[in-house]
């Protein structure tokens, strides 16, 4: 099955579930839709339609979902999506265009072949909106966009899947990283633009975690198991230009269409201090081989830790899902220092009001 032909499939079959929602929550006057765009950390399951090798769809992945089998997410569980769903805040319907691998550049992760990169998830969200409009008709379908949650997950592999993926990338011979960093920003700034064109209201935007610090940096890049000094600075660089960018956004808009999510440092809470949180290990993932579990893929024949719920990564790049559950508590409920200009408990208290 093609690529597009796989997408369209799921698409169609998202509609009928947003269409057997909308019947049973039109009561619900605050019921709205949730639609999610991204990487890895947020794919779920998309790629297992695509003839690519970023996926998740073989065991131990899934050991501790509910089903307990492997679903396409990058996760021994529920991924962040899933536990905002979790949360009671009535987001009941809409779709997931995420796919593992992708970035913000078209360019990053071309070594994993078939992936849906962001401008095609965008596509699929307009065609999305098309088919819903035929059966609910314009009004409708503008509002449920309008007032959807939007989630978006971008940056990572653009660095850790193109200008350092190999010893002088083509963009690192192109950008030196200070102007990499802000091209990033600059198409990243279109992305974002082209969300709200498309209809998005609220977007919750994250950047990127600690990358030196995963279990994959550690087994290539660390001696005595310090994070990664390079990738640490391509974050703390990329972050605070995100935060900036996105600020200049909703001044041009005139709301707050984009709230950041200070993903560097809620990943860094747990890192740093890992058995206040009720980890062993932040450094050795749950599943994998070689220095830190860090080095290939997560396979049946790989180390697999007992217990999932000790260990702060599941995978060599991806959190456990209880480190997952740590993330979501913040974005719900955290400060400033980790939600800008809002926590999502207090943008849905906000627009319950109106």
């Amino acid at each position: 099955m093609s690529m597009d032909s796989s997408v369209v499939f799921f698409s169609s079959w998202m509609i009928l579930a947003l269409l057997l929602a909308l019947g049973t929550t039109a009561p619900q006057a605050h019921a709205r839709a949730f639609f999610v765009f991204g990487d890895s950390l947020v794919d779920s399951g998309n790629n297992d339609y695509l003839v690519t090798t970023a996926r998740a769809d073989s065991p131990p992945y899934g050991i501790d979902y509910p089903t307990h089998r492997p679903t396409g997410r990058f996760s021994n569980g529920l991924n962040i999506p899933d536990i905002i769903k979790l949360t009671g805040e009535r987001l009941l319907v809409g779709a997931n265009f995420a796919s593992a691998g992708i970035g913000i550049l078209n360019d990053t992760g071309i070594q994993f072949l078939n992936i849906i990169r962001i401008y095609k998830q965008l596509e699929y969200f307009q065609q999305y909106q098309q088919r819903v409009t035929t059966l609910i008709g314009a009004a409708q379908t503008e509002r449920l966009v309008n007032q959807a949650l939007v989630l978006i997950t971008l940056g990572g592999n653009d660095f850790v899947n193109n200008y350092y993926l190999v010893p002088f990338s083509a963009r690192s011979r192109q950008f030196s990283l200070p102007d990499y960093v802000r091209y990033l920003i600059s198409e990243y700034r279109k992305v974002l633009r082209r969300l709200y064109e498309l209809g998005a209201r609220r977007v919750l935007v994250t950047g990127t975690g600690p990358m030196g610090c995963v279990p994959a940096e550690l087994a290539m890049r660390s001696r005595n198991g310090e994070c990664a000094v390079e990738l640490q600075r391509a974050a703390d660089l990329f972050n605070p230009q995100l935060v900036q960018m996105i600020n200049g956004l909703n001044n041009e808009i005139g709301g707050d269409v984009f709230i950041a999510a200070n993903a560097f440092r809620m990943h860094m809470d747990f890192i740093s201090n890992p058995g206040a949180y009720g980890f062993v290990t932040s450094k050795i993932a749950c599943c994998g081989q070689g220095p830190y579990n860090g080095l290939g893929l997560c396979t049946i024949a790989s180390n697999l830790c007992a217990n999932r719920d000790i260990y702060a990564f599941w995978d060599a790049f991806h959190p456990s899902e209880r480190a997952n559950r740590y993330i979501v508590r913040q974005i719900l409920s955290g400060s400033t220092d980790y939600m800008h200009p809002m926590n999502l408990s207090n943008i849905m208290a906000l627009d319950s009001r109106t």
